[in-house]
């Protein structure tokens, strides 16, 4: 039986700067229309406070902002860049706890979660930090010999960089940390329903010497119209975005008709494959890793597990058992394990999706409908039995349910596992590595979980095949994503 913790009322978190209003050049401002958006507690479903509701207007706004600080900031040194990014990791490190409050309020997530987010987030102010000095040209010789070649790289120029709302601090930090060491300026655009943290990563790194309209944010409750008005802008050269592939591909179309550069990390269906021969107990620690981080609000949750014969009870057994232990209840108390989905939105959606699995077959064992009373919960769930015309084996879930699918032959599987418009991540379990590599060659995906239920890392380069994106992030490949190569020929 899963446990429910009762409810608590924080205030909001103390100790930590929390601006409400734009950052647009330096200066903190409402929107040009006075409106305000208010923020809600998802485990509550109470107001914590408003936010600037930014217009069209203050999008041109912020993006004329970027492109005055650009070419000053461009021309500082990698080194000076690097020290500014520094001084932001040591300040998200002292207040990492209240950052992971304001997460925990605002997100809903499990403090717990919210507090590997802050260390994260954090680590990529200091990888690039640390990368962005290191950046390498080229010099070569013309193959017929007649002069020389010289590649450089120049930051890209302004950066309007779109995040969603289940990892409020890594997905900012995540993206203005390579624009900032590449010599970029910015707009931040985060998530209506989780604004608070942006603003707060804003004011550290203004704490940190990041000079004015370097990083400039705006929140709005129409960000359809807020993030058109960036990207047709003269000044504005590429566009990062976090999100689903419906929208997307809708920021690909407006961005084609600038020629942006474009990143995008769209949406995921990650399979969760266990051979016979995994360890079981490994392949269970994975699986809540992969499923229940972030109460599997992330791009990179296990979405549908496919289980061999030999083991499928067993780690069904097992994982009912872990999933039915977890305490749910608001991110901010200390002993909950899975907070509240980010709204009820999300939780009539993830209801939808296992109803639908249900009529088509599906049994249920744990879990299976909507928790009562306030806030959007949505209990540990695991269902069996589950048909593969079920809609939840081909939709991202977003929610912590965890569909199993029995199979016997290998081969068969991969089928299965790869007939999906996505290609993020893949998680596989297997005991002989020489199989689980071979095996991993063949999933479609960008990245592979191989016996391990996390792939992200701020020193690896995170993305997907297929729709589930275009580019990488993190590692070297997420700073030149901000840089344009530039090719003198010359001759001495």
């Amino acid at each position: 039986m899963t446990a429910f913790a009762q409810p608590v009322h924080p205030a909001l978190v103390p100790g930590l700067a929390q601006p409400t209003d734009l950052l647009i050049g330096g200066a903190w401002r409402g929107s040009a229309t006075g409106r305000r958006l208010d923020v809600n507690d998802p485990a509550t479903g109470t107001v914590l406070t408003s936010v600037a509701d930014a217009d069209p207007q203050d999008g041109v706004a912020a993006v004329d902002a970027a492109a005055a600080a650009a070419a000053e900031w461009a021309a500082t040194s990698p080194r000076h860049r690097a020290g500014v990014l520094m001084r932001a990791f040591d300040l998200m490190q002292e207040r990492s706890e209240a950052l992971a409050r304001l997460i925990s309020l605002e997100n809903g997530k499990a403090l717990g979660d919210a507090r590997a987010e802050v260390s994260y987030a954090a680590e990529f102010f200091r990888w690039y930090a640390e990368e962005g000095v290191r950046l390498r040209g080229q010099l070569g010789t013309a193959p017929s010999g007649a002069n020389r070649l010289l590649v450089s790289y120049q930051p890209v120029g302004v950066s309007v960089l779109v995040t969603p709302w289940n990892f409020p601090a890594a997905m900012a930090t995540r993206k203005i940390a390579p624009a900032v060491a590449a010599g970029c300026t910015t707009v931040l655009k985060p998530a209506a329903e989780t604004p608070l943290t942006a603003l707060a990563v804003a004011a550290l790194l203004e704490e940190a010497g990041l000079p004015a309209g370097v990083v400039n944010v705006v929140t709005t409750s129409s960000p359809g119209s807020v993030v058109e008005a960036m990207l047709t802008h003269e000044r504005t050269r590429m566009v990062s975005f976090t999100g689903s592939t419906e929208v997307g591909r809708v920021l690909l179309g407006i961005a084609a008709g600038r020629v942006l550069k474009t990143a995008m990390e769209l949406g995921g269906n990650a399979p969760f494959v266990v051979l016979d021969d995994a360890d079981l107990d490994a392949a269970l620690d994975g699986a809540m890793v992969a499923k229940m981080r972030n109460g599997g609000q992330a791009c990179t949750a296990a979405n549908r597990f496919y289980v061999q014969g030999g083991i499928h009870d067993a780690f069904v057994d097992g994982l009912v058992e872990r999933m039915g232990a977890l305490t749910v209840g608001p991110g901010t108390d200390d002993v909950t394990d899975c907070g509240p989905l980010v709204n009820a939105e999300a939780v009539r959606k993830v209801d939808e999706l296992v109803s639908d699995a249900v009529s088509r077959g599906a049994r249920v064992l744990l879990g299976g409908s909507p928790g009562e009373g306030p806030g959007c919960f949505y209990p540990p769930t695991v269902l069996v039995d589950v048909p593969a015309d079920a809609r939840l084996l081909r939709e991202e879930i977003f929610g912590p349910v965890a569909p199993v699918v029995r199979f016997d032959d290998v081969e068969a599987v991969l089928g299965s596992v790869n007939d999906t418009e996505y290609g993020l991540v893949s998680y596989l379990y297997s005991a002989d590595l020489a199989r689980g590599l071979r095996l991993a060659e063949r999933l479609e995906s960008g990245m592979v979980g191989l016996n391990r239920g996390l792939v992200s890392d701020p020193a690896a380069p995170f993305g997907g095949t297929k729709q589930s994106g275009l580019g990488r992030e993190g590692s070297t490949e997420g700073l030149l994503e901000f840089l344009e190569a530039q090719y003198v020929a010359t001759s001495w």
